[in-house]
């Protein structure tokens, strides 16, 4: 599998940063992917429960499969769109500066198939398609602080973490759940020749529960 990571440059830089959990300001926005049932995957950012706001402000966006296979992303509207498989995982990787000056990387993930992680920061279920998660960052296993949970009827939830670091999500209604959590590199990061102190990191993990 072809590892999504972080821009060339970024990545360097950040290569000995720790990652500190629950550290960025409350209501950070995220994105998340949707699949739909007929038509292309859409790439969202905002809040699914409220504002939605512009892809165009994303940059260094790229979307991959399972298998690592590269997919052409378009703008459809405020949004980008992704012709992707019905079945199967799909990744997606950018970032943008905040206006407060702050490097924010966004991680997403639609599906629960796989075991292994291929983003930086991700959620990878502990069995395929199941509702108990683990939380990966470059590979290594580490305690979420907390999860959002929001779904399309409306239902949020808070996840907290067992004594063994994973957290578990009861699905009891049809609908697409999306799974958040926001993180800090403790550490800077160069990235087009510029420096950023504060560097941040969200991710997503998304799907849909049949009827």
């Amino acid at each position: 599998m072809k590892l999504l990571s972080l821009p060339r440059s970024f990545a360097l830089a950040c290569a000995s940063a720790g990652l500190v959990l629950a550290s960025v300001p409350a209501m950070a926005d995220y994105v998340w992917l949707e699949r739909a049932a007929v038509g292309p995957t859409t790439v969202n950012l905002g809040f699914l429960d409220g504002k939605r706001s512009p892809t165009s402000a994303l940059q260094g966006a790229q979307a991959v499969l399972a298998d690592g296979k590269a997919l052409p992303l378009v703008a459809a509207g405020d949004r980008l769109a992704v012709t992707a498989p019905p079945a199967g995982d799909l990744r997606f990787v950018a970032y943008t500066v905040t206006p407060d000056g702050a490097l924010m990387f966004y991680q997403a993930k639609e599906g629960r198939s796989e075991t292994k992680a291929g983003n930086d920061l991700e959620l990878v279920p502990i069995e395929p398609n199941g509702n108990t998660f683990r939380l990966m960052w470059k590979g290594t296993v580490v305690a979420a602080t907390q999860v959002n949970v929001t779904t399309s009827e409306g239902w949020n939830r808070v996840l907290r973490p067992a004594a063994d670091g994973t957290v578990t999500l009861t699905t009891p209604f049809p609908g697409l759940y999306v799974l958040e959590l926001s993180a800090k590199v403790n550490g800077s990061a160069v990235v087009e020749g510029k420096k950023y102190d504060d560097v941040r990191h969200t991710a997503t993990l998304s799907f849909t529960v049949a009827p």
